[in-house]
């Protein structure tokens, strides 16, 4: 079954809706983290905005598929992330320190991508929300194991 023959429910497309929101905020908190980085960190900030970048795209589509008109702005957490960053800039350097809070805002992210799975969505969305939460969490493996 496609994504594009069959609408999920509302619990279902209020979920995905939601983890695009804070895919949406996770990405606006790194589209300002790049740009203040250190450096040696530039790198692992980037892919962590492009794999935010590629899964809010795949997103939207989902939530189109589902009959719903994705935002592009995200939530008040977007401005909140900008700020934090920006913020931490002026004070502190944008480097692997930063990790932990990475991290912890990566949790939302999760957190939400369980809410999303747990609901009855379609066997092509689910497929691919599954695999977007993997790459999600090799990523953050990464990330860890670069820390430590």
């Amino acid at each position: 079954m496609s994504t594009q023959s069959y609408t999920p429910d509302t619990a279902a497309a209020d979920a995905l809706e939601a983890l695009h929101d804070r895919s949406v905020d996770v990405l606006a908190g790194f589209d300002t983290m790049v740009g203040k980085a250190e450096p040696e960190f530039r790198p692992l900030a980037m892919r962590f905005q492009e794999l935010h970048r590629r899964h809010s795209t795949e997103l939207a589509g989902l939530l189109a598929a589902a009959g719903r008109t994705p935002g592009n702005e995200g939530t008040f957490m977007s401005t909140v992330n900008r700020a934090v960053v920006s913020l931490r800039s002026i004070f502190d350097d944008i480097d692997e320190d930063i990790l932990a809070q990475v991290e912890s805002g990566e949790q939302h992210v999760l957190d939400a991508f369980d809410e999303a799975l747990a609901q009855p969505q379609v066997p092509d969305a689910r497929a691919k929300l599954s695999d977007m939460r993997q790459e999600l969490v090799r990523l953050l493996d990464e990330a860890k194991a670069a820390r430590a």
